[in-house]
């Protein structure tokens, strides 16, 4: 059985309710799914390696900055070798500020860097995901078990 994790940071629920769409597109009998929030629930960037896939969301801060609880573990990943793992990113974003959702490609550059292989383009929804968000949401968790089997 393939496991796959999805950690996120969330500060006003948008990008936690983007994660809980996200892990019902990826319902599959041969996935076991382990979620968790940054700041809230126990992660050590060691476990990642513990993971067949790995999608990791963040809401972005001020005109384009990861938030802080994302920085630390962000600034923890440094020396872990994310190779032969499959990856994705997602966050809620705001059009208000100068870079839209740069926390997402933030994240997806890191991974690619590790080693991991970035199998979705990083999904971006402005605030809450609403009518055609949510079903991007839920293509996105099915596009993902997709790439799994690749």
């Amino acid at each position: 059985m393939k496991r796959v994790l999805i950690l996120y940071a969330s500060m006003s629920g948008n990008t936690e309710e983007m994660a809980d769409l996200i892990e019902r597109g990826l319902r599959s009998d041969n996935i076991e799914i382990v979620k968790k929030q940054i700041d809230i629930d126990d992660i050590s960037v060691d476990e990642l390696r513990t993971y067949d896939g790995l999608l990791l969301g963040s809401y972005t801060w001020g005109d384009g900055d990861l938030p802080d609880e994302m920085e630390d573990f962000y600034d923890d990943l440094e020396d872990v070798n994310l190779s032969g793992i499959r990856a994705a990113t997602f966050g809620s974003c705001d059009s208000m500020y100068p870079q839209y959702g740069a926390a997402v490609d933030i994240l997806q550059d890191k991974l690619s860097e590790l080693g991991a292989k970035i199998v979705l383009e990083g999904l971006k929804v402005e605030l809450t995901p609403e009518d055609e968000d949510e079903q991007a949401c839920l293509e996105f968790g099915k596009g993902f078990i997709e790439s799994m089997d690749k």
